[in-house]
């Protein structure tokens, strides 16, 4: 079956394991980091669904410093719709299986690499996947090798923090002033930042739902690129484009670089791989994202819509996979 702008695999709803019984699933929402609000609105749109699908759901939100809810007898399933640090980096992660608990979504060391966009891009270049090219610069490098590095790695490009998520933070710099001041101010925030060859292009995103890629998307921002606002503000202006129009070829490349890099970094369950088109029309990854939204501006409900896939059956599934590996762990 043909999905829309070229997307030729449309996984049927039949396929999708589902849980086998009614559950007691605690979703881990909110949680310290700077998408804090973003992941209070995919919790309870998560939390709502499970409720709809007949789970007892608790609602919980957790901090280093509060690990409380982990520790609750009965819990079947841990939703984690943390985003950011210390959901998205490999330590919730961590501390569900220390408590001996199913969770959803990738474990602690696929999280942590697919976070350290540096060390991803490492491991996506070793594997033969297009990345633009970076360097790291660290606080402590002296102010004359990092001006030599930068002034040879040349402009324009992006300034990113090394560890973060929802595209904040980041600028895209043209000249030298705005390079250096983007960095100096993720240096004083974070101590390192990455400054990455800016590929000017068309922005796509690949969401993966269990071992099937989703249909491509098309992210077209009407702000200087998809930041922060233009993720999740609705008067944002962003379209987000199923009949791209792209060659049905490319779109099967794209689709299969985004399982490869989804499977270099170790994820599984679901993840979104986000590309640009560079000027010859190859695409380059940027990142992987292994706990993208559940809010209603979020790319991989949309194309798992668009693919046929109900929001509640998509979180369903995503809790029957983690169910299944406990049931095999104890099997």
């Amino acid at each position: 079956m043909t999905s829309p702008g070229g997307n030729t695999h449309r996984p049927e709803p039949d396929e999708l394991p589902r849980t086998p019984r009614a559950m007691d699933i605690t979703v881990l929402m909110g949680g310290p980091s700077a998408e804090r609000e973003v992941s209070l609105l995919s919790g309870e749109a998560v939390a709502g669904a499970l409720e709809r699908l007949g789970h007892s759901v608790r609602r919980e939100d957790i901090s280093p410093n509060w690990i409380s809810p982990l520790k609750r007898d009965g819990i079947d399933v841990v939703f984690i719709a943390l985003h950011g640090k210390f959901g998205e980096s490999g330590e919730v992660q961590h501390l569900c299986e220390s408590h001996g608990l199913a969770y959803t979504g990738s474990g602690p060391r696929a999280s942590e690499l697919a976070m350290n966009k540096a060390a991803a891009k490492q491991i996506f270049r070793q594997g033969g996947l297009g990345t633009p090219d970076w360097m790291i610069i660290e606080e402590f490098h002296p102010p004359r090798v990092r001006t030599d590095w930068l002034k040879e790695f040349g402009l324009p490009v992006a300034v990113k923090p090394v560890n973060g998520g929802s595209s904040i933070d980041i600028t895209l710099a043209r000249d030298e002033t705005a390079r250096d001041y983007a960095i100096d101010e993720l240096l004083d925030k974070y101590s390192r930042a990455m400054v990455e060859k800016l590929t000017e292009g068309r922005e796509l995103t690949v969401g993966i739902l269990g071992r099937r890629p989703l249909p491509l998307i098309e992210v077209v921002p009407r702000r200087e690129f998809y930041d922060y606002t233009a993720k999740y503000y609705d008067d944002a202006g962003t379209e987000y484009i199923f009949d791209h129009g792209l060659d049905e070829e490319l779109v099967a490349a794209v689709r299969a670089e985004a399982m490869k890099a989804h499977d270099l970094l170790g994820c599984r369950d679901l993840s979104r791989v986000d590309f640009l088109l560079d000027s010859d029309g190859k695409p380059q990854v940027l990142e992987v994202n292994t706990i993208p939204g559940f809010t209603s501006h979020s790319l991989v409900p949309k194309a798992a819509e668009a693919a046929g896939i109900g929001f509640d059956q998509i979180v369903d599934h995503i809790v029957a996979m983690a169910w299944n590996r406990r049931q095999d762990r104890q099997s």
